[in-house]
């Protein structure tokens, strides 16, 4: 091949996402979109006329996943107020700006679960076709859920019985999404959250659940969920003894494959510090790509950080997550690294990072177990690890 395209990063340390050790004074080979080959400096040769990149003092490692956002979100409190204001743009102006953002902040690639249909797609296609810079995205669409919310059809879609659940399963296949997300999926009969999961799996697609209630929990695992998201509404101290019975039964279960769970954490972990430091809300970085007079809405929205609706019930909840979160793991879940991102307050460009920082800081995860659980494990939850 031409040597023009081949890009070489020399001298740094590689941590792959394996769990191998370290690899000190690396190699990689790049050519085009592809990465050719991987060692050391003196095992790997360097094409004449490769473009030689330093990354002498440097860590090395894949690009980061977020596996929870919403690029149709940025940061505003006021739901309702979005969701009538900003329809029209969605496709053409604000999800492209999370895309965007999320791939400065080092997130290569990103689920995002819940937005109207064909902005959804448009917005993939055009960056995987390199008209738009972004993230690669794995996009759900609509939610489906019992009933949706009012103001809010667009983007979630309710169903009514078993046939219909199959029906929009299928349109949203046909339509070309990624993944399959349920939400609220206990007001549906367990027959509709069993005819989503089954006609999703029959379309080669994965099937993510909120996992806020227990009865959420029960249903899904009764239905073959692939992926739980969150930690829990209530305030309850830890998961029931039923549930993790049933979670350990499931994670147990290699014929099925890992059951992955996505906690997103840290927006509930740190909402009390934020909200008593603020200043993270005048970091530019979140401006990428919106007009003015959507970024001084979001400002505006955010005026007083103590005040938010959103976040009334998280100090009560923040005491349950490190039990939450330990019950998980204990269980045997494959956790993955997701933020909400979007969600008020929680703005692309730096929700990934923070993610990764409450599991190691203040959770004590390993950093060897949160980078796979950010690079390894969600290629695999997408079927990409190829």
């Amino acid at each position: 091949p031409s040597t023009t395209r081949i890009k070489a990063l020399v001298g740094g340390t590689l941590i792959d996402g394996f769990r191998g050790r370290p690899v000190r004074n690396s190699v990689i080979l790049i050519d085009g979109e592809r990465i050719t080959d991987v060692g050391v400096q003196g095992t790997v040769a360097i094409p004449a006329g490769a473009d030689v990149i330093s990354t002498e003092g440097m860590s090395v490692l894949p690009g980061l996943w977020d596996m929870h956002v919403h690029l149709m979100l940025n940061g505003h409190s006021d739901y309702a107020h979005w969701d009538k204001t900003y329809p029209a743009q969605l496709g053409p102006v604000i999800m492209p700006a999370g895309a965007k953002q999320l791939l400065l902040a080092g997130v290569t690639s990103a689920r995002d679960l819940g937005a109207p249909l064909e902005a959804s797609i448009e917005v993939r296609n055009k960056i995987n076709n390199g008209q738009l810079a972004g993230a690669t995205m794995y996009m759900s669409g609509p939610f489906i859920q019992h009933e949706p919310y009012p103001g809010t059809e667009v983007f979630r879609w309710g169903v009514s019985g078993a046939a219909d659940a199959a029906a929009k399963v299928r349109k949203l296949a046909d339509g070309g999404v990624d993944v399959i997300k349920l939400i609220d999926q206990d007001q549906m009969t367990l027959e509709e959250v069993k005819a989503v999961v089954d006609e999703a799996h029959r379309r080669n697609l994965p099937v993510v659940a909120h996992s806020h209630r227990p009865e959420e929990i029960r249903r899904g695992l009764a239905a073959g969920v692939d992926n739980f998201e969150h930690t829990g509404l209530a305030p309850a101290p830890e998961y029931p003894d039923d549930i993790i019975k049933a979670i350990r039964e499931r994670a147990a279960n290699m014929a099925m494959g890992p059951l992955f769970w996505t906690p997103t954490i840290e927006g509930l972990f740190n909402y009390e510090y934020i909200r008593d430091n603020p200043e993270h809300i005048d970091d530019t970085a979140w401006h990428e790509g919106l007009p003015p007079a959507i970024i001084d809405d979001i400002k505006k929205s955010l005026t007083h950080p103590e005040r938010l609706d959103y976040f009334r019930a998280t100090p009560s909840r923040r005491p349950t997550l490190a039990r939450k979160f330990n019950q998980l793991r204990e269980a045997g879940v494959t956790l993955l690294v997701g933020t909400d991102s979007g969600i008020p307050m929680k703005f692309h460009s730096g929700s990934t990072w923070r993610e990764l920082d409450a599991w190691v800081n203040l959770l004590g995860v390993d950093a060897m177990t949160t980078i796979r659980a950010a690079t390894y494990w969600p290629a695999v939850a997408m079927r990409k690890e190829r």
